[in-house]
């Protein structure tokens, strides 16, 4: 058997669409993992969590460019930290920061280490939802 261009060409074409048609498929089905703050190590850095929790205080940089949420879940808190583009972007939503204010949330981010410190940083403008 001899493998043409054509051949080659065709194989070539017929696994590009495996692999995607495998993509669409697996896609939806990758979940960020729902944690509590307690559980949230070095080990972790990088990746995106989800916690429930209350914000309980709500403090803008000097700029005023961006704001430092602290969130508490009951098992522990941390900083959530909000930048410009996504304050820009709940703005936009007709969503204030400090309308969160001891309200209880979900907070999608990524965890991150800052001075030591493990914070989380909000992924997107709507990855902070009141859920109460």
């Amino acid at each position: 058997m001899d493998i043409t261009d054509d051949k080659l060409l065709k194989i070539a074409l017929i696994t590009s669409l495996i692999g995607l048609i495998g993509l669409i498929i697996f896609t939806p089905s990758i979940e960020v993992k729902e944690v509590k703050i307690s559980d949230i190590n070095r080990a972790m850095i990088d990746e995106e969590v989800s916690i429930n929790c209350v914000v309980s205080d709500v403090k803008s940089s000097k700029s005023a460019s961006s704001y430092f949420l602290t969130i508490n879940d009951g098992t522990g808190q941390m900083p959530l930290i909000i930048f410009e583009g996504q304050i820009a972007q709940m703005q936009s939503n007709n969503l204030e920061i400090k309308d969160f204010k001891d309200k209880k949330v979900n907070v999608v981010g990524k965890v991150t280490e800052y001075n030591n410190e493990m914070e989380i940083v909000l992924s997107s403008g709507d990855s902070l939802k009141i859920i109460e």
